[in-house]
């Protein structure tokens, strides 16, 4: 992808709404950045294992619901961590439902899993619109990523690392260190500036449908 453009959280949300009316539905385009994702973890880990999704209760844990899917299909062990609850936005909801269809282990808030013995843990629990400080739950699921990364899991942020300010890289204390962040469409400037590009490990761009027209707003 070609796309060198770089966005805040409010600009992606504009391109976004005009893809969404231009016919590329929301749920549509999770659908893309979910495989989009996955495509890349699965390139880096080709052998099926255990698999950690930490999915928050937005989009961006929707994008993680889909990358759970396509590993269960893929053979792997697949667990579901709704670290803070079921989730709320109607595409996300969707693709949550999507799961009772497979082997998929969905744990809830309260069911903290072992950060041990995790070959990748997928982080999908805040999006482009974090700021601030973690909450308590926050702080939970981001040092459990953190934990699993340290026995030996590899560390696939959706988007952007949980904990980041998509717009000043700023860093919430326990701010997730991942080894791989697949953004989408267009880069954030976390994704770009030292401090935040610290955290996010490679960066890879992911075409996510988008039309190049929806980004002229």
């Amino acid at each position: 992808m070609k796309n060198k453009a770089v966005v805040t959280a409010d600009q992606m949300k504009r391109i976004e709404q005009a893809a969404n009316e231009a016919g590329l539905l929301y749920i549509q385009m999770m659908e893309n950045a979910g495989r989009a994702a996955w495509a890349e973890l699965a390139a880096r880990c080709p052998a099926p294992g255990r698999l950690l999704v930490v999915a928050g209760k937005g989009n961006n844990g929707g994008d993680g619901f889909v990358i759970a899917r396509m590993a269960a299909k893929a053979g792997w062990k697949v667990s579901v961590w709704l670290a803070e609850g079921e989730p709320k936005t109607p595409d996300a909801c969707t693709n949550r439902a999507w799961l009772a269809e497979l082997p998929v282990t969905v744990l809830s808030a309260g069911e903290q899993p072992d950060a041990r013995g995790w070959q990748a843990a997928v982080d999908a629990l805040y999006g482009t619109g974090f700021h601030g400080a973690l909450r308590p739950a926050g702080q939970a699921a981001c040092g459990l990523l953190n934990r699993a990364r340290a026995s030996g899991a590899f560390v696939l942020a959706v988007d952007l690392p949980s904990g980041l300010c998509a717009d000043t890289s700023e860093a919430a204390e326990g701010a997730v260190q991942a080894d791989l962040t697949v953004c989408f469409d267009s880069r954030k400037p976390v994704h770009t500036e030292p401090q935040g590009a610290a955290y996010c490990g490679e960066v890879l761009l992911a075409d996510i449908g988008i039309p190049e027209a929806c980004h002229q707003v």
